[in-house]
């Protein structure tokens, strides 16, 4: 991973191997940013993607395998009271049908089609490239308020 600022703005190049949302966290953390927001493209390996049931205030978690097109990377970053980092990102990947690891999760696919599968992005490893623009926020920050009946963290402006 290497990343440059240019102006109010980080670029971040991650490689093979990368963990993308630990990487930006870590960054986060080392430039002192306390919240951000982000955005990006590239191409992945796995995924851990998840859906929050509200009926059971819990996440249902997917992983997903193979050559993964990172069509859309969104996210924010805030900090809790105690000044932890917390992530909320949503991705969109897309695949191309006849992959059995990732059709036999998100349903089966003709050889040659493409396929979708995205949501609360949890984690996921770079396959070759991506390219992330990290924004922090200018003039302040935005913290994280626990809502205890959703069991979530939504953003707090106090």
């Amino acid at each position: 991973m290497e990343y440059k600022k240019i102006g109010e703005t980080y670029y971040i190049r991650m490689d093979r191997g990368d963990e993308i949302i630990g990487n930006i966290l870590e960054i986060c953390r080392k430039e002192s940013i306390p919240s951000a927001i982000f955005s990006g493209i590239g191409g992945c390996s796995n995924a851990e993607l998840q859906v929050f049931i509200p009926e059971s205030g819990s996440f249902e978690t997917e992983t997903i395998e193979g050559m993964l097109e990172l069509v859309s990377l969104n996210g924010n970053v805030v900090s809790g009271d105690d000044g932890q980092l917390y992530h909320h990102t949503h991705a969109l990947f897309s695949f191309k049908g006849g992959n059995r690891d990732v059709d036999n999760i998100v349903g089966g696919h003709q050889d040659g089609q493409h396929g979708m599968a995205g949501g609360h992005l949890k984690s996921t490893t770079v396959l070759y490239t991506a390219e992330i623009e990290l924004r922090p926020t200018i003039g302040g920050s935005i913290g994280r308020k626990f809502d205890p009946e959703t069991g979530t963290g939504f953003w707090n402006f106090k």
